[in-house]
């Protein structure tokens, strides 16, 4: 797979490829620590995060996170996403897919292993709509052995439950036995929800999405999840959240919830939809967390730091947009092997 751009920024590299039909985008991404940008309750983690600082990065042999496009753009005109600017959703290949993660790994021929891979179908597209999405989850440990052995690798589907997805439950009925037989429990799966409001959702997701009721019947319909529950994500922005709404829709044995600011993408800027202060005070989760632990959720407060953001590494960007960082970054003139 060709590298037609390879931007480092600092948490590590936004990268340009040529696909089968054409340009993609991928993430290759080393992690501070969840000590430093997750509050957890349920997993020990009571900090509450007061903005995450630049700093020291996890070794990638510790951790390496690689976010691949499961489409060339996307066609679900979210109103808080810069992705559909790229075009509408055209699914990438299962060459395509597994080649984005082998790209991401040939960055650093220096790194053997590593303790965890964690893999986001989440750069650009709704994933499942992509069926191939599935067969290059059970194949991707096997393609990646000759460049990082038996690495523990965990992928992670996103989804916003379009509505009009006629293979959307086969696509989680599949995913969910990948997650709980191929991988014994160690994939993730995740809704993004944002709001308890059906109003707001149809704002925010342009008509694409299912209403949260329907969504609760897909959640009923799954079976039990091994290992982590299935997430329930929120990026903030004054959108409701009902706690006792979402816990009659969702059990909280099945799910458990994170919370996430609004990441600052163009889409957001023109549309008025941010995290007031959600990048440097804790104020803006505290009561929606509160909310959701009380009436019996598993809640997860992730926040990325400024330069995260900045980076244009969070969901939501894409550089093929025609956005750049606004952060400090250095264009690859070589393309890594």
């Amino acid at each position: 797979m060709n590298i037609i751009r390879n931007i480092q920024v600092p948490t590590g590299n936004i990268v340009i490829v040529q696909g089968d039909i054409g340009q993609l985008e991928l993430l290759s991404l080393s992690d501070y620590g969840k000590e430093k940008n997750v509050k957890a309750d349920f997993m020990g983690l009571k900090d509450e995060i007061n903005g995450v600082a630049h700093g020291e990065l996890m070794p990638l042999e510790e951790k390496w996170v690689i976010t691949i496009s499961s489409q060339y753009g996307c066609s679900m005109g979210c109103a808080f996403c810069d992705v559909p600017k790229v075009g509408p959703g055209r699914n990438a290949t299962y060459d395509d897919l597994i080649n984005q993660v082998i790209t991401g790994i040939k960055l650093h021929p220096e790194i053997q292993s590593t303790k965890r891979l964690n893999i986001h179908f989440a750069r650009m597209g709704e994933p499942t709509f992509n069926s191939e999405v599935l067969r290059a989850a059970i194949d991707i440990r096997k393609a990646i052995r000759p460049y990082i052995g038996r690495s523990l690798v965990h992928p992670v589907v996103s989804t916003m439950l379009p509505r009009n997805n006629k293979n959307l439950n086969p696509f989680l009925n599949d995913w969910v036995d990948i997650k709980n037989e191929t991988y014994r429990g160690g994939a993730g799966l995740q809704f993004s929800i944002n709001s308890t409001s059906n109003r707001e959702r149809e704002i925010m997701f342009a008509g694409n999405a299912l209403v949260i009721e329907k969504v609760g019947d897909i959640g009923k319909m799954l079976d039990m999840p091994k290992g982590r529950k299935y997430c329930l994500n929120f990026a903030l922005a004054d959108y409701e959240i009902d706690a006792e709404k979402l816990r009659d829709l969702f059990h909280p044995d099945k799910f458990m919830c994170k919370i996430t600011p609004m990441h600052v993408t163009k889409a957001c800027t023109h549309n008025g939809i941010l995290t007031q202060d959600g990048y440097s005070d804790y104020y803006p989760y505290k009561q929606v967390e509160d909310d959701l632990k009380r009436v019996g959720f598993d809640v997860l407060v992730f926040v990325p730091s400024a330069e995260e953001d900045k980076g244009r590494i969070t969901c939501g960007n894409a550089i093929l947009s025609g956005s750049l960082p606004e952060c400090e970054y250095a264009e690859k003139v070589t393309p890594c092997p």
